[in-house]
């Protein structure tokens, strides 16, 4: 998440020679960073009422279904810092805040068809 999207889009092309697409969604424009035709990470406007961090790096764990997760984090005084949403070829994703502050990315991949 940043402040800046298409400077952090610079980044990954420039830094890291990655490829970029931009994705209209529900919630906003995502955009996926791209090595080849491969997916391996994305970008997306920090929410504006955010607490005042600086744009980080995020990390995403996989797991099983990202809806149980969620669920599971809200039942443990968690909160939803980006909702459940829907990355068409790559998967379901949120991002979540622990009770202790701390945040964490979660991701179910899609499986490739074929």
């Amino acid at each position: 998440m940043t402040t800046d999207v298409r400077g952090a889009m610079r980044s990954c092309t420039k830094l890291l020679s990655w490829g970029t697409e931009r994705l209209d969604m529900p919630s906003g424009a995502y955009t996926t960073a791209q090595v080849g035709e491969v997916s391996v990470g994305g970008i997306m406007k920090m929410p504006d009422d955010a607490p005042p961090l600086s744009p980080p790096w995020g990390c995403y764990v996989t797991v099983g279904r990202v809806e149980d997760t969620v669920a599971a984090a809200q039942s443990l005084g968690g909160k939803v810092l980006a909702p459940v949403m829907d990355v068409p070829g790559m998967g379901c994703m949120a991002v979540l805040q622990g009770p202790q502050g701390a945040v964490l990315s979660v991701i179910t991949y899609a499986m490739p068809s074929g």
